[in-house]
């Protein structure tokens, strides 16, 4: 009984933990407020989180990578949240560990249920539970982490509509190229603006057109459009007015692109409050009406 207690009390504890690491606090409005000013990560324990992750997870990278893990998507949403594969087989391995001890609270869950009725359950019924039960707290951080990386992308590409925007205008103003991307990529604050900026930084430093390394951005972080840019940029060459176009008309499509998924967005979240809505109409003429049917009933 002592046995079962304990190992009870450590499975609660561990999931405790796998959930306030999945779904961490929110973030007050000052560290908001600094992030956006400063471009700095708001959680100041993000990298001790990424520190245990990466320690417990180094082991296992060797071995998975000779399998192919991670893919290739996976390595890309790795790289648009500035994650490393360790940190992910580190989270795996605790979301396995932790969803694994689940199954002796299950089991001490059944046997008080059926300790009155004096049926036994075996041992190995907790073993045969463990199994399933770690091999999808395995597979669960895959699904948050594309869950953020959608959302990340989704920023970026933001991000890249403003730069091309102001770019265009660094353009009209007699900059050259190079001055109009740094100065673009410079004037905007966040995560997003802050790569853009690198890639550009470290294109000029290297002697290389910009166009090349935001082409290398987008297919590591699995965002088509900086590919297309890349490629629009280098077929205009070094011709302003034909550039300014370019970039005006690839900056006009990701805002409709964004329009458009807002718009789909609002009315898929329109169409799924239509259920909810039917089902309590539905409630309400069932609380209404069974006084009557259930009178009409007795009477006859």
């Amino acid at each position: 009984m002592t046995l079962a207690l304990l190992l009870g009390a450590g499975a609660g504890l561990g999931l405790v933990s796998v959930l306030f690491g999945f779904w961490p606090a929110r973030p007050t409005l000052a560290a908001e407020l600094h992030r956006l000013r400063h471009g700095s990560p708001a959680r100041h324990g993000a990298g001790a989180a990424a520190d245990w992750r990466g320690r417990l997870g180094r082991p296992l990278a060797g071995p998975l990578a000779a399998w192919g893990l991670p893919g290739t998507a996976t390595r890309r949403d790795l790289a648009v949240c500035g994650r490393t594969t360790e940190s992910l087989f580190g989270e795996k391995a605790a979301a396995a560990l932790a969803a694994a001890l689940l199954a002796p609270t299950v089991h001490f869950a059944a046997h008080l249920a059926a300790a009155p009725a004096g049926v036994p359950l075996p041992w190995q019924l907790t073993a045969g539970l463990a199994l399933p039960l770690a091999a999808a707290g395995f597979l669960l951080p895959e699904p948050v982490l594309r869950s953020r990386a959608a959302r990340r992308r989704a920023e970026l590409r933001h991000a890249l509509s403003a730069f091309l925007d102001l770019t265009v205008i660094a353009l009209a103003d007699g900059r050259d190229l190079d001055g109009a991307l740094a100065d673009a990529s410079r004037i905007g604050s966040g995560w997003a603006f802050t790569r853009l900026h690198g890639a550009v930084r470290a294109a000029q430093a290297a002697g290389r057109p910009p166009w090349l390394a935001l082409g290398r951005m987008g297919e590591e972080y699995g965002v088509r459009e900086l590919t297309e840019l890349a490629v629009a940029g280098g077929l205009a060459g070094a011709d302003g007015a034909r550039l300014r176009a370019s970039l005006a008309a690839r900056a006009a499509a990701l805002r409709a692109r964004e329009f458009t998924e807002a718009e789909d967005a609002a009315r898929t979240a329109a169409e799924r409050m239509g259920l909810p809505v039917a089902g309590l109409l539905l409630a309400f003429l069932v609380f209404i009406g069974y006084p009557a049917v259930v009178s009409v009933l007795a009477g006859l």
